[in-house]
């Protein structure tokens, strides 16, 4: 079955431009130009992708983004920003978008994008799928404790809220604790893209995650920096 994608975006002539590139695809496409209408489609359908313009007439993008974080069923969000809206780009990945372009942008760099997202996520449930028996349904660490199923995270019980992004990052680690990771290789296993110029995401998140979980995030115990190669998370089972 096609994913099914919704585009949110009040520019009319660019939403019609990425929902003829998307159907190219074979992606079944929806289309809204204001949020109003956005978030009335996204309450009535499933969606395996939103294409979420952040500035839109009204319910804004990032209102969006919250609200379907608060939702039990995830679905991947891709935001559209514009270049000086730099705060409003990280507070959409705060609050749990997948990824962002900034416009103006080209429709190879946006789909690129779209099938990195897909990827990831077909990725992800095929290894649920292949190893499901194989793989403790909650992961502990320390005083850190996992549940894959829920997305759920705690800390000494209570519980650490995190994006998207953050969540999936964590999980990776902790299901190959031990093991070290280049940037490069979070990025392609994570995020579903390898492209140079890309490794401070790593680095960002990686930082941000750590001012989460970590007592002291200049001395990690749980993600710790292999110097001069990536990270590990620590085996602490």
């Amino acid at each position: 079955m096609p994913h099914k994608i919704l585009v949110v975006e009040d520019n009319r002539d660019l939403a019609r431009l990425l929902e003829l590139h998307l159907s190219d695809l074979s992606y079944r496409v929806d289309l809204a130009f204001d949020g109003v209408a956005g978030w009335n489609l996204i309450s009535k359908n499933s969606y395996d992708l939103i294409i979420l313009d952040l500035m839109l007439p009204g319910i804004d993008g990032l209102e969006i983004c919250r609200r379907l974080r608060s939702q039990p069923v995830y679905t991947a969000i891709l935001m559209l920003t514009s270049k000086s809206a730099e705060l409003d780009r990280v507070l959409g990945l705060e609050m749990g978008a997948d990824d962002y372009v900034t416009k103006p942008f080209s429709i190879r760099e946006l789909m690129a994008r779209v099938k990195a997202i897909f990827r990831r996520i077909d990725n992800l449930q095929s290894e649920n799928r292949t190893e499901r028996f194989d793989r403790p349904a909650v992961i502990r660490a320390g005083d850190l404790t996992i549940e894959p199923e829920r997305h759920k995270v705690t800390l000494n019980s209570k519980t650490i809220d995190l994006t998207a992004k953050e969540f999936d990052l964590l999980l990776h680690f902790a299901r190959h604790a031990g093991r070290v990771f280049s940037r490069a290789q979070l990025l392609d296993k994570v995020w579903g893209y390898g492209h140079d110029g890309y490794e401070h995401t790593v680095n960002s998140h990686i930082n941000r995650l750590r001012s989460k979980i970590e007592k002291n995030p200049a001395q990690p115990e749980y993600v710790l920096t292999v110097w001069g190669i990536g990270y590990k998370f620590a085996e602490l089972y």
